[in-house]
This record gives structure tokens, C-alpha cells and sequence, in this order.
């Protein structure tokens, strides 16, 4: 194994351990981290590459945790990093998971750790909060701001209201835009 590889097996590790530490709050509280780590701190992807994945990640079943932590990995280290950046993501969740199961199986009637539980809350609720003004941005670069407003309220309408699976509707965008007729003149650019 080369050292460079190597170095990005160590960097893939440690990053994903960092986010399975951190990341209270389950899969969509994670993402913010993922962001952070995967784009902000590593550089491995660019915010576009990062919503792609994240797009696609949400039509897949499964925990998102698992999913964009794989393919990251295989992507930045082949087979092996994913290996080692879905073990790096779960393992801390195991063991914290089962610590603080008993622990708060054995001590849930004492204040102090009923309101850790609740003091998390407003945290994920900040970092979830800074992840769609992302989101909003992009969007509104890339379609302009009624576009975006549109497609964000006839989401949320299909979501909320109707009960849809954010994952039909992401699928429906991904396959409306693979079949969207293109200009000859952008055909020809590409």
C-alpha cells in the first residue's frame, strides 16, 4: 500500500469516526457533519458532488449514515475506504449507543440526564437549520429564487400533506431530468 493511500485511509478513519462521535441526533443530523468533514475540511467533494450524493442517497433505502459514509469512502479510497469509513461512522454509534442505553436505563429518573437528552435538540435543530440555508442557496443559484421557492413548496405539500416518501419525489426529479429533451446546441457542447 502506497503512502498516500495509506494517508487517505488514516484521513477517511478519523473524519468518519469524528462525524459517528458527533453525530447526535441520528442520519439527517449527520449530514451537516458529513458536509463539513467531506467538503469543507477534506475538500474530497465539491458542494455539487455533495447534494448529487445526497440526492441519490435518499431515493436508496437504508440510514443515510451508512450510505454517503460508503460511497465517500469507496470514492476517495476504492473498496477498502468504504470499508473502513462505514466502520469508522458505526462503530462509535455502537458503543455509544449501548453506554448511554445503560446508562439511561439505570438513571432516567435523575434530571440531569433526562435533560441531556433534551439539550441536544436545539443544536441538531441549528446545524439542520444551517444545512437548508445551504441547500436554499445552491438552489437558488442554480434555478433562481421562484423555482426554487415552487419546487420547495410542492415538495413540502407532497410530503407533508399527502404523505409521500421524500424519496419518490427526489426519483422523480433525478428521472424527469434524465429525460428531459435537450437543445441540439447543448447536445453539441457536451
Amino acid at each position: 500500500m502506497t503512502a498516500g493511500k495509506s494517508m487517505h485511509l488514516s484521513a477517511l478513519f478519523w473524519a468518519f469516526t469524528r462525524i459517528g462521535l458527533l453525530g447526535f441526533g441520528g442520519g439527517p443530523a449527520m449530514i451537516p457533519l458529513i458536509q463539513q468533514e467531506v467538503v469543507k475540511r477534506h475538500a474530497w467533494l465539491d458542494d455539487d458532488e455533495f447534494a448529487d450524493i445526497l440526492a441519490i442517497g435518499n431515493t436508496l433505502p437504508g440510514p443515510i449514515a451508512t450510505k454517503m459514509p460508503g460511497y465517500i469512502g469507496y470514492r476517495v479510497a476504492g473498496i477498502v475506504g468504504c470499508a473502513i469509513a462505514v466502520l469508522a461512522v458505526i462503530l462509535p454509534m455502537i458503543v455509544a449507543m449501548v453506554v448511554m442505553l445503560t446508562i439511561f436505563s439505570r438513571y432516567q429518573d435523575v434530571a440531569w440526564i433526562r435533560g441531556m437528552g433534551q439539550a441536544v435538540v436545539p443544536v441538531v435543530m441549528i446545524m439542520m437549520a444551517q444545512l437548508t440555508l445551504d441547500f436554499w442557496n445552491k438552489s437558488r443559484l442554480a434555478l433562481g429564487w421562484i423555482v426554487s421557492l415552487i419546487m420547495a413548496s410542492v415538495a413540502g405539500v407532497l410530503i407533508y400533506f399527502l404523505g409521500i416518501h421524500p424519496g419518490w419525489i427526489i426519483g422523480g426529479l433525478l428521472a424527469a431530468a434524465l429525460l428531459r429533451p435537450t437543445s441540439p446546441g447543448k447536445e453539441a457542447s457536451r
